[in-house]
């Protein structure tokens, strides 16, 4: 069990279990998979079905690979470690040796097998060691992000209520909000309601 992330599942509300993909990077859609990291810790990948099931919903294959337990607890090292890096990178401070050996040994493995299917190309698993190519995408797309351009306009959400780390592809580079129709729009109608309720009564 991940030390960080209750996986009991008790008391969670369902739609703290959804996944979440606003993050504009799978790295970062993937340390998603703990839901409310300020307050309730809410482990998402409690079983290894949930991890098999996100690398679906992700995208990135479409029929779940087997996951065994030690390839969830794999996984949650993985995520981590990309989540401490992605805090690092925010806060302008150097990355952590150990974090990036975590990444760099999920990398190792080599990752799904790209294929042709009808014209169009699609992601599938390799004859062998199933779930380490899948964590070997999502790491690898960890080191792209972290050492190319785009680790400069990774984020966290301005919204108290949300927190999470997405990627600024916005032209300024000055977005606040993992999503402005989620938590923007949210954010903005709590300011109204704050000017209504401060507005001296006509």
């Amino acid at each position: 069990m991940n030390a960080e992330a209750s996986d009991t599942g008790e008391d969670v509300p369902a739609g703290e279990l959804r996944f979440n993909f606003r993050s504009g990077r799978l790295c970062l859609a993937f340390v998603a998979t703990v839901g409310e990291r300020w307050r309730g810790r809410y482990e998402r990948l409690r079983e290894p079905s949930d991890l098999a099931r996100w690398y679906c919903e992700a995208g990135l294959l479409r029929e779940p690979p087997d996951v065994t337990g030690s390839g969830l607890e794999a996984a949650r090292v993985l995520r981590e470690a990309v989540h401490r890096l992605a805090r690092a990178v925010i806060a302008g401070q150097a990355p952590s040796p150990a974090d990036e050996a975590a990444v760099n040994a999920a990398a190792a493995a080599p990752p799904l097998v790209p294929v042709l299917s009808g014209g169009t190309g699609r992601l599938t698993l390799p004859a062998a060691r199933g779930q380490q190519a899948a964590l070997s995408t999502v790491a690898r797309d960890a080191v792209d992000l972290f050492s190319g351009p785009a680790a400069a306009r990774v984020r966290e959400c301005a919204s108290p209520e949300c927190a999470l780390l997405f990627v600024d592809t916005s032209r300024p580079g000055r977005r606040r909000w993992c999503s402005s129709a989620a938590c923007g729009g949210k954010d903005r109608a709590a300011a109204y309601r704050r000017r209504r309720a401060a507005a001296p009564e006509g």
